[in-house]
């Protein structure tokens, strides 16, 4: 099975490789927009952010290479200097260690692997229902906390359970509408490329 950005992309070498790198490019205009709608909390230096959807919905569309590419052509347009992080922030420094002045690099770097596992789960299928796509989804999400969370207690030096009350748990909520609303988009999405091939006859 192919990811749904792939299963429209053209059918010659040249044209299928523009076409990727296309979306590649507009994998990470999307979460850079997302990341812009953005809720600091004042107990959290991790706000609140729009990021997440992007990120499943990039994964899923795009598979899992054009997926991670995706997000880490995202994490290079920040580092150098594009204020596509949340809030337009940018920047590289504490990206590749665990520092303070970034707290929150884990998370981007979680998003690249999360990326990869929805786009791996989205090319078995598992985007083609509401049921399995939410499995994906929420798979993609533990992947994003597991990278995130850890890097945050590092780089902060704070105990686990202050850690997972300013990186985990006051985003519960809100990733869990955002993995529902990636979730219905898929599904959707082919239903609806299924009926737009029956009525071209492609």
């Amino acid at each position: 099975m192919q990811a749904l950005a792939l299963e429209v992309a053209p059918k010659a070498r040249t044209g299928r490789l523009v076409y990727a790198a296309v979306v590649t490019v507009l994998g990470s205009l999307l979460v850079a927009g997302l990341a812009q709608i953005t809720i600091k909390l004042p107990f959290t230096p991790v706000p609140i952010t729009g990021q997440t959807l992007g990120v499943l919905l990039v994964g899923a569309s795009l598979g899992p290479l054009l997926g991670a590419l995706s997000l880490l052509l995202y994490i290079a347009e920040g580092s150098a200097g594009l204020p596509f992080f949340a809030g337009g922030a940018s920047g590289w420094h504490g990206l590749f260690v665990p520092s303070a002045r970034f707290p929150s690099a884990g998370y981007l770097w979680g998003f690249v692997l999360a990326s990869a596992l929805v786009g791996l789960l989205a090319r078995r299928g598992w985007d083609r229902s509401l049921r399995s796509a939410i499995g994906a989804m929420f798979l993609g999400e533990i992947v994003i906390y597991a990278a995130g969370v850890p890097w945050l207690m590092k780089s902060l030096g704070w105990p686990v359970e202050k850690t997972l009350e300013a990186g985990l748990y006051p985003f519960v909520i809100g990733d869990t509408l955002k993995l529902l609303i990636a979730a219905g988009v898929l599904p959707l999405a082919w239903k609806g490329l299924s009926v737009l091939r029956r009525r071209t006859g492609s």
